[in-house]
């Protein structure tokens, strides 16, 4: 944690000594992971970890620390970010908080307050002159396989049939993001892939698509197809709301907060829900949304999102219509520097995609007319330092479905818990895990009780091999993947292993 300092007792030798170091006895650093005594689990770290990685504005001691490996100093952190301020050419909140903290420290460092003053207001007028386009993009390489297991000869032999081959995928993701006026973004996101959703174990495919990976993408029969997955428009309203509308958006990208640590780098996609994977989900189509932070940490959240909003017959789709496949959320949340919890509220039409996430396994006529009521609760803890002692991340989620039928599922309950470390075995490489019941039931219609309750669980370990690219293993273990529709006294279980390699650029 970043704590005050009293102006006058500032040590300019401390200063002196970084910021007057003979740039000839420096070698150039891209990465603040070079420095082996800064802390990855303070927030002023990972901010100047974005300038340094964003600009490469950086240079360090010989032997890439900070003098005997100790912590890095207040001053020789305002030092750091003085000398990125020369190369910056955007002024984001993430700066202003940075220069805000070490304000006092600037100050003596640049000799003037006005002096930095001026510099943040060149910095205001020079951003994002006109119609600038930034591009940053993610290539993913998949290498895995699926092995099914239990007393059920039928299904564990049809299964390693289907999907039980090995199978080597990519994904694709290009950001474009641009801005008009400095303060608002239109955001543009151009994917493709070849994670065929029907064959793929790893892209909704298999028998219930609990094991689709977040990083599985493909439009359409054709794999080589790039398609437009997310367009939309940001402007913030005064200093504390902001408004988002667009033909292609996701909850996600509407909510201020996302009560999450866990995964810096995602394997199942169920698991990157906070434990209401359907309260928070992968909804996309016409939307539109509000945001208001406030200075204490709180927000609020509300969007609408429909998934066949772009549909003109109105049996078929439209917004705000009985078949508009739509999602309307609220959530409510809290941040501060190493908390963040967030409740939310989702009301959802049926007859989408959603299904799977709402109430597994049921017959997809008996719920396209229907609506269900999604809660959740999540939050995380980071700890200061890195170490033994873990981030962790749990969420909860409750789901109330309007049936009409006895045996049909009434109510679904899930949960998730999330672990990860930072910097295992060498700087830089990170280790995670996570259990969870992603849906389960709990309630039919009528007298039946629900034969469910499945365990998924995940494991993992990211090497970073490079700035830009990462190596990352994973395993994963479904106990029941077809949950109440297992055949009685009968056990059926599916276990996946995966190599993903990230070319991040």
């Amino acid at each position: 944690m970043v704590r005050p300092v009293n102006a006058n007792t500032v040590d300019l030798d401390s200063i002196n000594n970084y910021v007057s170091h003979p740039k000839t006895s420096r070698e150039q650093v891209t990465s603040i992971t070079q420095f082996s005594d800064v802390y990855p689990t303070d927030w002023a770290y990972q901010a100047l970890a974005n300038l340094i990685e964003r600009y490469g504005c950086v240079a360090g001691y010989p032997n890439g620390s900070f003098s005997g490996n100790r912590a890095m100093t207040r001053y020789e952190a305002a030092a750091l970010l003085n000398t990125c301020l020369d190369r910056i050419t955007e002024i984001t909140g993430e700066l202003r908080r940075l220069i805000k903290e070490f304000e006092r420290e600037l100050a003596i460092i640049r000799g003037r307050v006005d002096g930095l003053e001026a510099r943040v207001g060149e910095l205001e007028s020079s951003q994002f002159s006109t119609t600038t386009t930034k591009l940053d993009g993610q290539a993913t390489f998949v290498v895995g396989a699926n092995r099914f297991q239990g007393s059920s000869g039928r299904l564990r032999n049809e299964n390693n049939r289907e999907y039980g081959a090995t199978v080597f995928n990519y994904d694709l993701q290009l950001n474009l993001e641009t801005s008009f006026t400095g303060k608002d973004l239109l955001t543009t996101v151009l994917r493709s892939g070849n994670f065929d959703e029907v064959d793929n174990p790893f892209g909704s495919g298999g028998p219930s698509g609990l094991a689709t990976l977040d990083a599985a993408f493909q439009e359409g029969d054709d794999p080589s197809h790039v398609a437009i997955e997310k367009i939309f428009y940001s402007f913030p309203v005064g200093d504390s709301f902001t408004f988002t509308v667009g033909a292609l958006v996701g909850q996600e990208d509407m909510l201020a907060l996302w009560p999450s640590a866990y995964p810096s780098d995602p394997i199942l996609e169920v698991m990157n829900m906070n434990g209401a994977p359907a309260a928070y989900n992968k909804n996309l189509g016409p939307g539109a949304g509000i945001s208001w932070e406030l200075e204490n940490g709180f927000s609020l959240s509300a969007n609408y999102v429909a998934a066949n909003g772009a549909e003109g017959n109105s049996s078929d789709g439209g917004i705000a219509m009985a078949q508009s496949g739509s999602t309307a959320t609220v959530q409510l949340g809290w941040e501060g520097e190493s908390w963040n919890v967030a409740a939310i509220y989702s009301k959802i039409q049926n007859g989408h995609d959603l299904i799977p996430y709402i109430t597994p396994f049921a017959d997809d006529r008996s719920y396209r007319k229907g609506t269900a009521n999604a809660f959740g609760l999540g939050g995380s803890w980071t700890p200061e330092d890195s170490g033994w002692i873990p981030s962790v991340s749990a969420g909860w989620g409750y789901n109330s479905m309007n049936t009409d039928r006895s045996g049909q599922v009434e109510i679904t309950q899930s949960w998730t818990v999330g672990l990860e470390w930072n910097d295992v075995f060498l700087l830089g490489n990170n280790a995670g895990m996570a259990v969870g019941q992603p849906v389960f039931a709990t309630s039919l219609r009528g007298d039946e009780t629900p034969a469910d309750g499945q365990f998924i669980w995940e494991w993992w370990y990211q090497f970073q091999v490079t700035n830009n690219i990462s190596v990352t293993p994973a395993l994963f273990y479904l106990s029941r993947p077809l949950g109440e529709n297992t055949p009685s006294d009968q056990t059926f279980q599916q276990l996946g292993g995966l190599v993903k390699t990230t070319f991040a650029f």
